[in-house]
């Protein structure tokens, strides 16, 4: 009943429920996607100790979820906020909480966390910026802070003054590079367990629907696809290379999806082939093949599958290196003029080699037609494409 008429806040209460087991939150976090309710990121102003639904029905992430972010520092958080409204900036929480409750090690995860981004004059590398003299900006804010509540709370303070007329010099906000995708979601990891404002994978999806066939969860179940070809891609989030006691070298690594996580190893000529591929937060596309395992001669038993690496490319260049025929997909009821002028001009600039067709469909009717070209060859490449997702128009790859 609950789930069916308030699912927002049923899910709120079962991810709250297990907010110590980061693989069940992120099961459930999958059901929340499945469900079509939007799981938001830690925010200062809006997020409680546990995952709560926020004005606007989403559920915002608990920060006591977080980290390094203690029941005592959320407590002083929410206390302070529901006492004297929302945080206006960084420098303004500093001046107001508790900071032997809300301590270095809960500002720096926050700010990992990406709680502050409501603060959107300062972005998250700005936090951890040192410009040389050993210390963080966000260990200078909490100075900061610390400085003022001293200052408001001295005997110095008039009795006939205004708290609000305590004053002291404005830190200035250091110039820094924001961090790039990557690093941002590592970071957000570390403090979470999980990505929240996105995945490392999000600018291949491309790539992982068109050239995939599998995720590596299916790598935990070997036996069900022996003589299968699965395709995977994903980021390396654990490495090691490793020399056995022959003198081989080896390695393990960590390959992750949007499913799931798996550990392979690989030996012999394919690591001597494909080593050069394994580096920690790689974009790699693997073709595999699951094969029988080895049979012993003594006693005929059959050992566990093995995974045979067919090819290893950067998923960078996948499209370069498969992309065939793009297909361009157009809905009868939306095919307009314009459109038709738009899709053209795109085409014309970006002639090639590879092969070009047009699906048009009819959604009442269930209708389709497919129409190839032969007179017509253009360059699939990754700046096409991005143009064709920018102008809404849809394509399947080969």
């Amino acid at each position: 009943y609950l789930k069916a008429n308030y699912p927002a806040e049923y899910m709120a209460s079962v991810l709250s429920s297990n907010m110590n087991d980061i693989k069940s939150i992120t099961f459930f976090m999958g059901e929340c996607k499945r469900m079509k309710l939007n799981v938001l990121g830690p925010d200062i102003n809006e997020s409680y100790y546990k995952f709560a639904v926020n004005k606007d029905n989403a559920i915002r992430f608990g920060m006591g979820a977080i980290k390094g972010v203690g029941a005592s520092a959320v407590n002083a958080i929410v206390s302070e906020r529901k006492k004297n409204e929302n945080y206006t900036s960084i420098f303004d929480l500093s001046k107001r909480v508790d900071l032997r409750a809300a301590n270095k090690k809960a500002f720096d995860s926050l700010a990992a966390a990406g709680a502050f981004d409501c603060f959107n004059s300062i972005h998250r590398a700005q936090y951890f910026n040192d410009i040389g003299d050993g210390i963080t900006f966000i260990e200078k804010i909490i100075k900061h802070g610390g400085k003022f509540q001293a200052n408001k709370n001295s005997a110095q303070v008039s009795l006939f003054q205004n708290s609000s007329d305590v004053q002291i010099s404005e830190l200035q906000v250091p110039e820094t590079k924001q961090w790039d995708t990557v690093e941002k979601l590592a970071r957000e990891r570390e403090v979470i367990g999980i990505y929240i404002s996105g995945h490392p994978l999000d600018d291949f999806k491309v790539e992982m629907e068109s050239f995939c066939n599998a995720n590596v969860s299916m790598f935990k179940l070997p036996k069900d696809f022996v003589g299968n070809e699965l395709t995977i891609a994903g980021v390396i989030t654990d490495l090691e290379h490793r020399v056995s006691r022959q003198g081989k070298g080896w390695a393990s690594f960590t390959l992750e999806d949007y499913v799931d996580s798996f550990e392979f190893r690989i030996f012999g000529e394919d690591y001597l082939k494909y080593k050069h591929f394994l580096i920690l937060n790689n974009f790699i596309h693997i073709k595999t093949k699951i094969v029988g395992g080895w049979k012993n001669k003594q006693t005929g038993i059959v050992g566990e599958p093995r995974i045979q690496y067919n090819n290893f490319k950067l998923l960078q260049d996948v499209v370069k290196s498969f992309a065939r025929k793009l297909s361009i997909q157009l809905n009868l009821d939306d095919i307009e003029e314009d459109k038709i002028d738009e899709i053209k001009k795109l085409l014309v600039k970006h002639k090639g080699d590879h092969n070009l067709s047009f699906v048009v469909y009819d959604e009442k009717e269930k209708m389709k037609i497919d129409m190839h070209t032969s007179k017509h060859k253009i360059n699939i490449s990754q700046e096409l494409l991005e143009l064709l997702d920018q102008g809404k128009i849809y394509y399947k790859l080969n």
